[in-house]
């Protein structure tokens, strides 16, 4: 029992109880690229199924396929770099 109290000790209630009710069941997830369902998150390569679909994803972004929307705005400050408001 001892065990269980020092392992469970840093989880909240509900999550408690969804492990000992049998509710923390993993769900399979679609692998981004060929959109088939299982646990890829289990595997080697993350949220994809194999090895191919991740060099594909990683393709797509390098030959900017995918992209983050929209711009940054203007008034962005770069990292390290002081205002003129600051420096008054």
């Amino acid at each position: 029992m001892d065990k269980l109290k020092k392992r469970f000790a840093n989880l909240g209630r509900a999550a408690r109880l969804c492990y000992f009710f049998g509710m923390a069941q993993k769900r399979p997830t679609k692998c981004p690229t060929c959109k088939k369902m299982g646990d890829w998150f289990d595997g080697a390569f993350g949220p994809f199924c194999s090895r191919r679909c991740k060099l594909v994803d990683l393709g797509k972004w390098l030959n900017e396929e995918h992209t983050i929307s929209g711009p940054l705005p203007e008034d962005a400050e770069e990292p390290g770099k002081v205002s003129s408001a600051e420096s008054d």
